[in-house]
């Protein structure tokens, strides 16, 4: 409306067109000072407890209308329990346990109401629709053209054209296709060329060179029935028998006897199965193979009809210059495609080939592939951002957002954006956040020295009017960065620190308390985490941010934008005096927020990070938010990853710290506010455990190392990656290297010893029970490999020690009879043998690795 108004602010819109001397009233005008006081309500000054309590008063006022027949009133009643729910939801008072149940609750009113509603009109005979046409019955189908079907291989061509797919579901369907096709093909035996599977976000595409025209035709020896039941004892056939060739197409009479492998006599058949058409194969399994496809959710558009992950307005399908002809998904196969939207329909094409498809995308700059379409956006972006005298940003944000926008156009156009430069004045990260996330911009910044410009480029779709669109996306951009502006200046009237008493109508989980409780909790974790990690030094400094760590999520701008956590806190913390290094910690301790993001590199931020997840999978899987096959909806896996990313020091610049994490878990157990049973805890541990093992195996450490690491030292993460790694590097030097000797030297020791066939090793080792040079080789061996090893071994260490006692414990097993009648050398024995394999105890599970 501002774009065809010609005006540059909403408020400025004509509300009522003016007349004669009356200049008219704007939108400004006529409804500014309301939508100010309401923001002004949601957002402040509405009592989170008296909408907590229309919500509920709400809620059950609609039942009990409905329980008297009353759907019109329920259906007041349930707009405002909505209304009541997006106030507490403005101001940050739902939790995340509770918003599911919320939306359940509403949504089942809403479907009762829906239901007696319906029960009302069709008892009163349907009023409305009285006076309207008598129902048309429906026309027949058309009958098809006569078709050509190809005799020599030809190109086929399968079309799926939709409503705008969700770039996952795109990639999703891409994915199953390219599986299946093949498959299908192969089972109806068709030979073709290349396969080609791509997408668009309002197109599937398979395209299969040179498909043949008929399947090929498929000779094989089939088994019958024995032939004591194939034949009579007149030799006629029985009904086995006969079965048997009605169903593999072939006469009583061809059928041969022959002994099996065990020599038992059978009937075998030679069965010759002709290839079917094409086009005839096609059509009758093209329908199941499409209805296969499976999208996280899908939806229906019609009452009982298909389900697929967007409506679907075409298929097309042709092999050479014949259409198929199917139904599937709801809509009839064709010959014909659509271009590019424009306004609310695309043109349709009628193809006159499979062939013919490529050329007719291209007449609408229609790109099919997802690679190709971000090469060519992001050529266009980069010319459009020089043309204002830039570039665009490089990094990975970038790389996604180009990713994205290639999902979400299919004939891409860029085109460059300007805002006003006094805009600039914001936070870096505030723009850039508006342009990225919510408005699909590529922010443009100067070619040397990084400043931002006041730039951006766009990407429409198809051939557009380019100043009508800049103007438009010009507008809207403003109109968001004021928005950002107002909450900006609206968050600098007050320091940080004055934001933490709002955490308090907060929720984090409605059996954990708000944020200012979690934020408690954080603080009082990080002295016990401290102290294990030798950081007390960093303590002053991450306590100093924990106080303030959560602040920024009652900040107006971190409420517009949840994704900037940490980034404002840090830039509040700046503002309102705090040292730099508690603005970083504050920063640090949001980190990872994401996959390939950094982690803390100072000490006091990988303690508040690694705080704040203890706290969040300890007290959640006491209240049962434990992650499930299919759901996370408080996101712990992504917690237990960042907490162990956090830990490793992953990535350029991460501190890392050591953990003890059954004595962290322990202490932010004791923290909660509900109780933690054992068994929850063991459970949040192994929960733990399993990611940082599948953290490793996703770094390209061998499946044993990290076993074997984890197995002695996973109690510490960042000591059980350094021993996977070195694990996985010695075992690469080959079975001459120390830790390979050291293994096959330790295995035959931990075997007899664990064996329990020759009773129970002595409590400990008496050297006056020795009776043999061997023993005493042994045992003096040990002592040296002990020593030189010394209490924390690293791989090496152990692997050097270990490996010099090879010699002994050959010489022992050459020379002693470890199961001795004597019971109490046998036993010192066994005793010897247990410590010499308990050597790897604490470094790693030798069974785990290969050789032993």
């Amino acid at each position: 409306m501002t774009a065809l108004q010609g005006v540059t602010h909403f408020a400025d819109v004509a509300y009522t067109a003016g007349a004669p001397g009356w200049p008219g009233i704007s939108y400004g005008e006529m409804l500014g000072q309301s939508e100010f006081e309401w923001s002004v309500f949601n957002l402040d000054a509405a009592d989170v407890p008296s909408q907590r309590a229309a919500f509920d008063l709400h809620r059950a006022e609609a039942g009990r209308l409905l329980d008297a027949g009353l759907p019109l009133p329920a259906y007041g009643a349930l707009l405002k329990m909505s209304h009541a729910f997006n106030v507490l939801d403005a101001r940050g008072a739902v939790a995340v346990s509770d918003r599911a149940a919320s939306f359940g609750d509403m949504r089942g009113l809403a479907r009762r109401v829906s239901g007696l509603w319906l029960e009302r009109r069709e008892a009163a005979g349907w009023p409305l629709l009285k006076g309207g046409e008598a129902e048309q019955a429906a026309p027949a189908p058309p009958t098809p053209p006569p078709r050509t079907l190809p005799t020599a291989p030809a190109d086929f061509l399968l079309e799926v054209g939709c409503e705008e797919l969700p770039p996952d579901d795109a990639d999703a369907a891409v994915s199953q296709l390219a599986a299946s096709v093949p498959a299908l093909l192969a089972r109806l035996r068709l030979a073709h060329g290349t396969i080609a599977v791509d997408a668009t976000p309002r197109r599937l595409v398979v395209r299969v060179a040179s498909l043949a025209p008929r399947g090929e035709d498929a000779a094989s020896r089939v088994r019958g029935p024995p032939a004591k039941a194939a034949f009579a004892p007149n030799g006629a056939p029985t009904k086995a028998l006969l079965g048997f060739c009605a169903k593999n197409g072939v006469d009583a009479a061809s059928v041969t006897v022959e002994a099996d492998a065990k020599g038992v006599d059978y009937v075998f058949a030679d069965v010759h199965e002709a290839g079917a058409p094409a086009a005839a194969a096609l059509e009758r399994e093209l329908p199941a193979l499409l209805a296969a496809l499976a999208f996280p959710r899908t939806m229906r558009w019609a009452p009982g009809g298909p389900s697929f992950s967007r409506p679907v307005r075409w298929i097309a399908a042709l092999h050479g210059e014949a259409a198929l002809a199917f139904d599937a998904l709801g809509v009839r196969s064709g010959s014909a495609t659509r271009g590019v939207r424009d306004g609310t329909d695309a043109p349709l094409i009628e193809l006159a080939s499979a062939s013919a498809h490529a050329d007719a995308l291209a007449s609408q700059r229609i790109v099919m592939s997802a690679s190709d379409r971000e090469a060519a956006i992001a050529a266009d972006a980069a010319a459009a951002a020089a043309a204002a005298g830039g570039a665009i940003p490089a990094g990975a944000s970038t790389a996604g957002l180009l990713a994205e926008v290639a999902r979400l156009v299919e004939a891409p156009t860029a085109l460059a954006g300007a805002f006003d430069p006094a805009f600039l004045e914001l936070p870096r990260d505030v723009l850039v956040m508006v342009m990225r996330k919510h408005q699909r911009y590529f922010p443009v910044e100067a070619s040397s020295g990084g400043a931002l410009l006041p730039a951006f480029v766009l990407v429409a779709n198809g051939s557009v009017d380019a100043a009508t669109v800049v103007a438009g996306n010009e507008a809207v951009l403003r109109a968001r960065f004021e928005d950002a502006s107002f909450f900006y200046r609206a968050d600098l009237e007050k320091p940080l620190a004055a934001f933490v008493p709002a955490l308090a109508g907060t929720a984090f989980h409605r059996e954990l308390g708000s944020l200012l409780d979690k934020q408690g909790r954080v603080e009082g974790l990080l002295a016990p985490l401290a102290s294990v990690a030798g950081l007390d030094a960093a303590l002053p400094v991450a306590a100093a941010a924990a106080r303030l760590a959560r602040a920024d999520a009652a900040t107006a701008v971190v409420r517009e934008m949840t994704a900037l956590t940490g980034v404002m806190g840090r830039h509040y913390a700046l503002k309102s005096g705090e040292p730099p290094a508690v603005a970083d910690a504050i920063f640090e301790g949001a980190l990872p927020r994401a996959a390939g993001d950094g982690v803390a590199a100072s000490a006091a931020g990988a303690l508040l990070a690694v705080a704040d997840r203890l706290d969040s999978i300890v007290g959640l899987f006491a209240a049962g938010g434990a992650p499930t096959a299919s759901a996370d909806p408080y996101g712990l896996r992504r917690a237990a990853v960042g907490l162990l990313e956090t830990a490793l020091g992953g990535g350029p610049g991460g501190a890392g710290l050591d953990l003890d994490l059954p004595a962290a878990t322990a202490a932010a157990a004791a923290a909660q506010p509900i109780p933690v049973p054992a068994d929850v805890l063991d459970t949040a541990l192994v929960f733990i455990g399993r990611r940082l093992e599948q953290l490793l195996l996703d770094r390209g450490v061998p499946a044993e190392a990290v076993r074997a690491a984890l197995a002695a030292r996973g109690a510490n993460p960042r000591a059980a990656a350094a021993t996977a790694a070195d694990l996985a590097a010695e075992l690469a030097k080959g079975p001459d290297a120390p830790l390979a000797v050291a293994v096959a030297a330790l295995a035959r020791p931990a075997r007899i010893s664990r064996g329990g066939s020759g009773g129970a090793p002595a409590a400990t080792v008496d050297p006056a029970l020795f009776d043999c040079d061997e023993e005493r080789a042994l045992a003096a061996a040990l002592a040296t490999a002990t020593k030189a090893m010394g209490p924390e071994p690293t791989v090496a260490e152990f692997a050097g020690a270990a490996a010099q006692l090879a010699p002994a414990v050959d010489a022992f097993f050459s020379g002693v009879f470890v199961m001795t009648d004597d019971a109490a050398v046998r036993a010192n024995r066994l005793a010897l043998l247990r410590d010499v394999a308990a050597l790897a105890d604490g470094v790693a599970k030798l069974d785990e690795l290969p050789g032993f």
